[in-house]
């Protein structure tokens, strides 16, 4: 059994190298993508604050589908181009929202929903999906969480076979 330790971290940064050395332990024995995908959205939505929303979203040809996540139901299919994961995953970079009513074609899976942060997942240059994170918080994230979720993405992407997910 896997227990999440509960951080006393003063900082991102700090929480951050927390979370993803407990990301490391967890996926050392389990090489299985959907199985780590799973363990790393619960393991974010419960050690990170003022979260509504921690998931994946793997990319099927010209769309994102839903993959496992923490949170209220969500958006099955969302197209490349389009809300805040569909334009991360087609820019592929890192996109931070401080107030997603203000981000132009903005997908409301939750009203609650005020900030968000999708970081692309890529493995040799390669567009695998997104994870995304909601906050009913505006402004709730910065570089220091783009930087410690694109490790923990990194994290899961070294650690698992992603074939069967992506397509």
């Amino acid at each position: 059994m896997f227990v999440v330790k509960q951080s006393d971290a003063t900082s991102k940064v700090q929480l951050y190298a927390e979370l993803n050395q407990q990301l490391a332990s967890l996926f050392a024995d389990e090489a299985d993508g959907l199985a780590n995908a799973a363990n790393l959205a619960a393991l974010l939505y419960e050690a990170l604050p003022a979260l509504n929303w921690a998931g994946f979203y793997f990319l099927r040809g010209r769309e994102l589908l839903l993959g496992p996540f923490q949170g209220k139901v969500a958006c099955v299919r969302i197209a490349l181009g389009r809300g805040v994961c569909g334009s991360a995953a087609e820019k592929r970079e890192t996109i931070v929202v401080p107030d997603v009513h203000a981000f132009p074609g903005h997908i409301a899976c939750d009203a609650a929903s005020r900030s968000e942060i999708v970081v692309p997942l890529l493995k040799n240059g390669a567009l695998l999906g997104v994870l995304d994170l909601d906050s009913p918080e505006p402004a709730r994230f910065d570089q220091a969480d783009a930087e410690g979720l694109g490790e923990a993405v990194q994290l899961l992407l070294a650690a698992s076979d992603m074939t069967r997910l992506c397509g």
